[in-house]
């Protein structure tokens, strides 16, 4: 692997949930109307593809990849048939926009992928590793949690909140710690603690996102703490927890949350979460960055931007489009900073 030059800025990917996207911008937007010069729902699309014009716009990346949900099978579901259950059926309008995404951005020269059985939270996690092995940044465009777990020296997380691109926060390890009190590294941990409601996953029962960061924060991984559970009744983890507490004036908790953690199916229902919460990491993203042209990789080509996009029917969204996708990006200028 070569190093980038001193004056080269690092190579960046931003990798995108598309889903995630797509179902804010239907929401936000679906009072638009908005339709394609064919008479299709267009408004969900126009708003993802506004959103990441403007992400590209502001981070100059070198390649772009869109993750998608195989909305046709899931591995996790057959795993566990409650998987997201309760969420509302979607929107017909949203669906058909959901299935035209894929090839909108394919079009557009854009990568995209569909992994199998998966969703686009492994496509994250998966170019999250890809960027660490090839000496590149990334930046993972999302409104999901699970995204976290995959932040590090290399990768951060946008996560899309209301108010757009310009009012999301940009999440790095430190801004995580601040957040949750919890080092990236053990964000997955707590986060199969403390569960996901929006995945329909509880969490161990007694133990929420406060007691879940000072248990890992005080006592380390839940290796450890399962590691002191097994050969010494916890009785380390509830002194850790009660030494913390002398120092704070906090209340002491030690052997309550010992109690918790060896309840009956607490460690199974911790161990599921982990399994369903964990991105695969080792799909095959397609991008080859030493040939040019090949999908994913940035500029593209004006003519193809403007046939694509204008498809969509707002001219200043094409507009746009061609001045943003056609830019070089930012690695390729020397000595230039993102």
């Amino acid at each position: 692997m070569t190093a980038p030059a001193p004056d080269r800025p690092r190579r960046l990917l931003v990798v995108v949930d598309a889903p995630s996207l797509l179902h804010r911008s239907h929401h936000a937007r679906a009072h638009t109307g908005t339709t394609d010069r064919a008479g299709r729902p267009a408004w969900a699309l126009h708003g993802m593809l506004g959103q990441i014009l403007e992400v590209i716009d502001g981070f100059a990346p070198d390649a772009v990849v869109f993750g998608l949900d195989d909305r046709r099978a899931s591995e996790r579901a057959d795993l566990y048939p409650a998987y997201k259950a309760g969420r509302a059926e979607k929107d017909p309008a949203l669906v058909e926009q959901l299935d035209r995404a894929g090839a909108m951005l394919d079009a557009l020269g854009l990568a995209t992928l569909t992994p199998p059985g998966l969703e686009a939270d492994d496509v994250s996690a998966s170019a999250a590793t890809w960027a660490g092995a090839h000496g590149w940044d990334c930046v993972i465009v999302t409104s999901d949690r699970d995204a976290f777990a995959h932040i590090s020296d290399h990768t951060r997380v946008l996560r899309l909140i209301n108010g757009g691109v310009s009012a999301s926060p940009l999440l790095t390890p430190a801004r995580l710690v601040a957040m949750y009190g919890v080092p990236a590294e053990h964000y997955l941990e707590f986060a199969a603690l403390r569960g996901d409601a929006s995945d329909n996953l509880p969490g161990v029962s007694g133990i929420g996102e406060k007691t879940a960061a000072t248990l890992l924060t005080q006592v380390g991984s839940m290796r450890t703490v399962w590691a002191d559970v097994d050969r010494n009744e916890g009785r380390g983890v509830a002194s850790t927890l009660d030494s913390w507490a002398a120092e704070t004036g906090a209340r002491r908790i030690g052997r309550t949350v010992v109690r918790r953690l060896t309840a009956d199916g607490a460690r199974e229902r911790y161990d599921f979460n982990v399994r369903i919460m964990s991105g695969r990491d080792d799909l095959d993203l397609g991008l080859t960055p030493d040939v040019p042209g090949t999908p994913g990789l940035l500029p593209l080509d004006a003519h193809r931007i403007a046939t694509v996009v204008g498809f969509l029917g707002v001219e200043a969204t094409t507009s746009l489009a061609i001045r943003v996708l056609s830019t070089d990006p930012a690695s390729a200028a020397s000595g230039s900073d993102r």
